[in-house]
């Protein structure tokens, strides 16, 4: 494709040209081909990488993690305990300090700010585990999973349903109107993306031959549609006072059965996870028991179902993380 990123960080979508978005996904695509064939691919070896984590995760850990050791590299992770940034040592000072030290730092906490400063002030490649703006290694494995289902996704069309605002929400209406996917955002008024955000992405979208939809109609939001996407109801970070504001406002939006049967035959479900679909976990119980409900975001029988493709993107978080890593530090 004639593309190089060799240098750059990966903070946000918007950064980034549709070919590059598209180079990325055909280097995860072969990596993954490598992984499953036993094909090494050690390609970085003699490199270090630093993990730093405000918010803790399984999935951008594991994925970050593995993918380095298969690349040759190093790692290093720091979690909130393990650093003084932003308490005894500023993030400036922190970034430059790093960037001594490792060829590539990874974060992922709260301020999109600080992951903007980390990559300007320590002079390596930055990438965005995840911010409260935006989840830019999320989208990479989503669209890698929705087109390993339909192959072209130009012209498909892509649901997000229920707090519509997050930063999942946000990162997909971006990649969406870059890669020419039909987006919707399904969701009570009060949790839409932003207006500017939204502006943003329509302007994109025109260019590449798709729309930026807003809807509170479930009905609409599932009509002719190939990907049904949801996320938990209440954010890493927020009250857990917010869970009965959110049931309340956000239960249209649960994606179940009879959703699904109004979508295209051939469409998938997708989530970021974690997922509430069931009470098997301290916190669901804990849910369950306050506000007298078993799912949430999602029914059991959808998360659980032929339809599901959850699996799948968790497992593509790996291989599109890595392809971010190989591109950026090669």
């Amino acid at each position: 494709m004639g593309v190089n990123i060799s240098g750059r960080s990966f903070l946000k979508l918007l950064d980034y040209t549709p070919d590059e978005i598209r180079y990325l996904l055909k280097l995860s695509a072969d990596f993954k081909s490598m992984k499953r064939a036993g094909v090494p691919h050690r390609y970085l070896e003699g490199k270090n990488v630093v993990l730093i984590f405000q918010k803790t995760s399984t999935r951008t850990r594991s994925s970050f993690e593995v993918g380095a050791f298969d690349l040759g590299m190093g790692v290093t992770y720091l979690d909130p305990n393990s650093s003084q940034m932003g308490h005894k040592e500023s993030i400036e000072d922190t970034a430059r300090v790093l960037g001594r030290i490792y060829d590539g730092i990874e974060f992922r906490g709260f301020k999109q700010s600080d992951v903007e400063e980390i990559a300007e002030k320590s002079g390596v490649p930055v990438w965005n585990g995840l911010t409260d703006d935006f989840h830019p290694t999320q989208m990479l494995a989503d669209i890698l999973t929705l087109q390993e289902e339909v192959g072209d996704v130009r012209g498909k069309k892509l649901t997000f349903f229920g707090d519509c605002c997050n930063n999942v929400a946000n990162s997909l209406m971006v990649v969406c109107a870059k890669l020419g996917i039909n987006f919707c955002a399904c969701g009570p008024e009060a949790r839409m993306p932003e207006a500017d955000l939204v502006a943003t992405c329509r302007e994109i979208a025109a260019q590449n031959g798709c729309e930026i939809v807003l809807t509170e109609d479930p009905h609409e939001g599932a009509k002719n549609c190939d990907a049904l996407y949801t996320d938990i109801w209440v954010s890493m970070g927020e009250s857990y006072d917010l869970f009965g504001e959110r049931i309340a406002m956000l239960s249209p939006y649960r994606v179940t059965k009879e959703l699904m049967a109004e979508a295209n035959p051939t469409a998938i479900f997708e989530h970021c996870l974690p997922s509430f679909h069931d009470t098997n976990t301290t916190h669901g119980q804990e849910v369950a028991d306050e506000f007298g409900i078993t799912e949430m975001e999602v029914t059991d029988e959808v998360f659980e179902g032929p339809q599901s493709r959850v699996f799948d993107e968790a497992e593509n978080r790996m291989h599109t993380i890595k392809a971010v890593m190989y591109a950026t530090l090669k």
